[in-house]
Parts: C-alpha cells; sequence; structure tokens
C-alpha cells in the first residue's frame, strides 16, 4: 500500500491585496468564494470565464468587478498581482496558467492542485475585523472546514465592534503617547479579562471510522505508488 503522503504545513502569512489587481479564472461556486474573500480585502478582481454564478453576475452588474465572459488567454494576466484558477480537474489549464504566471513572476492558486500553486487557501473564520485561519497542512480539509463552522459561532456582533473600538484606540495612543512600553502596558490592560474557552471533542470511534472508510474504498493504482513520487494535492479547504 502507498505510505501516507507528507503533509506540508505551508508558510502563514497575510498577503495585501488593496488596490491590487487580481485574476479569477473560473466561474463557479469556488470563483464565488475566492472573489468574495478578494474583495472583502480591498483587492480588484477581474474574472474570467463563459458562465457565472447568479452572485458573480450581480457583482459584475453593479461593477464590483470586472469580467470577460469567455475562456482564459494568456494576456488576462497582463497587470495581475495574483491569480486565483478556480477551474477544478483541468490539467492542461492548470499547467498553462501556472507556466504564464512563473514567467510574468505573478503568484497563483490552483484549486486543488499543489503542484499548480504558489500557495494555499485555508479555512478562513470571519468577525468583524478578526481573521483566523485554518489549515490542516491537507490532512482532512473537510476537518478544517468544520472547526471554521464552530469557531464562527463563538464571535457575535459585538465583539466586532469591541475588535474595530481596540483598534481606534490603538491607533490614537500611537499619536498620543511616544512610549512604546507604557503604550504597550496601557493596550495589554485594554484585552485584559478576555479568554476563549471551549472544548474539543472527537468520536470515540474515530480510528474504526478511517478504517471502515479505506476498507470501503476499492484499491487503485495511485495506492500503489512507492513513498516520494508525486502526487497533486490540495492546498485549499475544498475537498476532503
Amino acid at each position: 500500500l502507498m505510505a501516507a503522503p507528507a503533509l506540508n504545513p505551508l508558510f502563514q502569512v497575510g498577503l495585501d491585496v488593496r488596490d491590487r489587481d487580481c485574476l479569477v479564472i473560473g466561474g463557479g461556486g469556488e470563483a464565488e468564494d475566492k472573489t468574495g474573500r478578494l474583495l472583502d480585502a480591498g483587492g480588484r478582481i477581474l474574472l474570467v470565464s463563459p458562465d457565472m454564478t447568479p452572485a458573480l453576475a450581480d457583482h459584475v452588474h453593479c461593477s464590483r468587478i470586472r469580467a470577460r465572459r469567455r475562456r482564459y488567454k494568456p494576456w488576462d494576466l497582463d497587470g495581475a498581482f495574483l491569480v486565483m484558477n478556480t477551474v477544478r480537474g483541468d490539467l492542461g489549464l492548470a499547467e498553462q496558467v501556472f507556466a504564464a504566471a512563473e514567467s510574468r513572476g505573478v503568484i497563483v492558486n490552483t484549486y486543488d492542485d499543489l503542484a499548480h500553486s504558489h500557495f494555499g487557501m485555508p479555512a478562513l473564520v470571519s468577525a468583524g475585523p478578526l481573521r483566523i485561519s485554518i489549515s490542516s497542512s491537507n490532512a482532512s480539509p473537510t476537518l478544517s472546514g468544520r472547526l471554521r463552522q464552530d469557531l464562527e459561532g463563538l464571535f457575535d456582533e459585538e465583539f466586532g465592534q469591541y475588535l474595530e473600538e481596540l483598534g481606534r484606540a490603538r491607533a490614537l495612543l500611537k499619536e498620543r503617547i511616544p512610549d512604546f512600553a507604557t503604550r504597550r502596558q496601557m493596550l495589554r490592560g485594554l484585552v485584559e479579562g478576555v479568554s476563549l474557552q471551549g472544548h474539543l471533542h472527537l468520536p470515540e470511534d474515530w480510528r474504526r471510522r478511517i478504517e471502515s472508510a479505506l476498507e470501503q474504498a476499492p484499491v487503485t493504482g495511485a495506492d500503489t505508488k512507492k513513498p516520494g513520487e508525486s502526487r497533486v494535492s490540495s492546498k485549499t479547504d475544498d475537498d476532503g
């Protein structure tokens, strides 16, 4: 049997896309999700796809994004800061986009394709200005999504207001109190008493569930690969 693939924890960063040109290829649900996240982050989006979801069409109608209703062309990359290729299962397109992006120094993420991506897309918790990214290092994107759903329920509207006020206070204190040590002590006092409390529950039969799922799955050629042989795998939270 094939050895377990090496997990890639990646290097977590926050990418500033404000007022930068971002190319989204594809018009399905994945494109809709990534377009929304890019809009939230202030990116300027060009969508390239012959078809699109109603939500994406509404973005175009309201001039939130630009669109070219056709298949991808290499010159769509002109001026792009990053590319989100959301088309799944089209290896030819993935290779074409990745090669063109590499030649131009443009970073790209390809849906469910580690070999043609420079960065991953973790599950994201959003609450006001708060962003918490969750990655299982590709062990189980499904679990990342489940944890995201649970965590989102912890942060209410008041928390968002609290965080926004903390940001306002921090900016004002930075202007009014030049001494860093004094300012840091005051800022720490503003979050004194804040805590995140919870309990993680795992099903008691989790080992049996995994073994049962593997027993039900037919053996394929991929299972006979030797350790170290390459496999395309996802860096996103979009599959199991």
